[in-house]
């Protein structure tokens, strides 16, 4: 007898078109808001987990760019983040001086992220923006603090109240 690889989803949240939309805006609005920038932006994935969502965004971005990774853990066995990161992946790419939009594939309770920010600004950039795949902002515990002109770019927000939870597109 063989499974489904998709048998235990009880609800599909968002279709791969709305999905593929979403990213195709997201990637419209970084554009826009980068392309008469004199130095374009280093994309930077948070890896393992943003790697799909960076490749999908990467690829509509209608100027030259470049991508490195960084890996921050702050999970412990299980899906409850230790609210203690740490880097253990660094940057190759020289990030001195330059503007970082920082790839997430989901942005929790803001632990590992605003480490992350630390990170880069300890390394010098001019500033920070944040592209997340989904935002829960009701599950957030530090403030996320942007560098320079940092933006924050969102593909979907959910929303959790206890344990029910309530996602819509942005």
């Amino acid at each position: 007898m063989s499974m489904s690889l998709d048998s235990h989803i009880e609800k599909v949240l968002w279709t791969q078109d709305q999905i593929l939309d979403r990213v195709a805006q997201i990637a419209s609005q970084i554009t826009l808001d980068f392309k008469a920038a004199p130095d374009p932006p280093l994309f930077v994935g948070v890896a393992n987990g943003a790697f799909l969502f960076l490749a999908d965004l990467v690829k509509r971005v209608q100027f030259p760019l470049f991508v490195d990774l960084v890996r921050a853990q702050s999970y412990g066995p299980g899906t409850l983040s230790n609210g203690a990161p740490s880097i253990s992946l660094d940057l190759k790419l020289d990030v001195k001086g330059k503007h970082v939009i920082l790839v997430e594939d989901i942005v929790d309770t803001g632990c590992t992220l605003s480490c992350l920010i630390k990170h880069l600004e300890a390394k010098g950039v001019s500033s920070v923006s944040i592209c997340a795949f989904l935002d829960k902002p009701t599950r957030r515990k530090v403030h996320i603090k942007l560098v320079g002109d940092g933006k924050f770019y969102k593909g979907f927000e959910v929303k959790i109240y206890s344990q029910t939870f309530y996602a819509h597109m942005l």
